[in-house]
């Protein structure tokens, strides 16, 4: 793995600079229909690096543009990372976080892998938590969440091919409504056999800006042949499942299986993890192992694979009920979205808004 800088950031505490908020009426409207990523909340969390000074400049102030050098390394050699996770509104009206502990650790490992410094995991957790508490108010009603993205940029001024002495960090709040909107009847994916997601070695472990713009040629691809997505294949075969352009896949079995592809090129999806350790109680065994597209098609039309979704925190869990690829197309069960899909979906929404208990300590409160 490649080496990154690590400052303790032990004197972090994002202190709050409130701006005048939009007013009430103004802000009841934009969260009637948010869309996804269109509207944002009042604020944002902000601090600096550079290597002379570590961790500084920390707090949550009014949301603005950021100004950046035109040779910042992050424009000219992609030295950037980024998270996603959501506030969710509880039943008495308080505010919680869905295992932001796991986001923080995926971000330490984007970071050491795209060479920025690290923001240890208390520090990321209170950035995430001081916007929320501080822009409560933007977090609507369910089935909507409040999406959050953390990010991290390169920001030094040089034109060169090594890591950046300066980086900024941020976190931006934004309402959301369904990712797929109306398309909760399942989705359609094009399995894509030439444009690949990461290869070995690469960053498909990382969350970083670069895996997303490769990808975005196929998913251009997808919506030629009246598709969802994309689901990627290997980079060595093209053989083997990865993932989506922005989600896990995983399988449901007639044998009783919860199949998702093992880490190393992909991405270590929360939902991911949360899916196949809810999996137990749906009556499935997790199972992580390679999954080739023989194996799907021949599953899907014989009915060894009965059901197949996509996991992220965007999107939750969707169920892909049809999958098309040069040549033709083939369906899953019977075309309509599974019960075991829907019933891993229900109970880790119901987890995520305070309407089921917690066992695991999966949710976070916002004080």
């Amino acid at each position: 793995m490649v080496s990154s800088v690590v400052d303790p950031g032990l004197s972090l505490r994002f202190p709050a600079t409130p701006t005048t908020p939009t007013p009430d009426e103004a802000r009841a409207s934009l969260l009637v229909d948010p869309g996804f990523g269109r509207v944002f909340s009042d604020h944002m969390t902000v601090a600096s690096w550079t290597a002379e000074r570590g961790w500084h400049d920390d707090g949550v102030r009014g949301l603005e543009p950021m100004t950046l050098h035109p040779a910042a390394a992050v424009l000219h050699y992609a030295q950037e990372i980024f998270e996603g996770l959501k506030a969710y509104r509880q039943p008495d009206g308080s505010v919680a976080l869905f295992r932001p502990d796991r986001n923080a650790a995926r971000f330490e490992h984007s970071a050491r892998r795209l060479s920025l410094p690290v923001l240890p995991a208390s520090a990321f957790v209170t950035a995430v938590t001081e916007l929320v508490r501080l822009d409560a108010a933007w977090v609507p009603d369910p089935p909507a969440t409040l999406y959050l993205r953390p990010f991290m940029v390169a920001t030094e001024a040089f034109l060169g091919v090594r890591a950046a002495d300066e980086a900024r960090f941020g976190v931006l709040a934004s309402p959301a409504g369904p990712y797929f909107s109306g398309r909760e009847v399942g989705v359609t994916l094009w399995i894509d056999p030439e444009l690949s997601r990461a290869a070995p070695g690469g960053t498909g472990d990382a969350k970083c800006g670069g895996n997303y713009a490769a990808g975005l040629a196929a998913q251009g691809v997808a919506r030629e042949h009246a598709c969802d997505q994309v689901l990627f294949l290997d980079a060595v075969e093209h053989r083997w499942l990865e993932e989506s352009g922005t989600m896990n896949v995983l399988l449901v079995t007639a044998a009783g299986e919860l199949v998702t592809p093992p880490l190393g090129t992909i991405l270590d999806g929360v939902t991911r993890r949360s899916v196949l350790e809810l999996a137990a109680g749906h009556g499935l065994r997790p199972v992580e192992r390679p999954v080739s597209v023989d194996e799907l098609r021949e599953g899907a039309r014989s009915g060894a694979i009965t059901e197949v979704f996509a996991a992220g925190t965007a999107a939750v869990i969707s169920p892909i009920v049809r999958f098309r690829e040069p040549g033709g197309e083939f369906t899953v069960g019977d075309g309509t979205p599974g019960p075991r899909t829907l019933a891993l979906r229900s109970e880790l929404v119901d987890v995520q808004f305070g309407r089921a208990a917690d066992p695991r300590g999966w949710r976070v409160p916002v004080g």
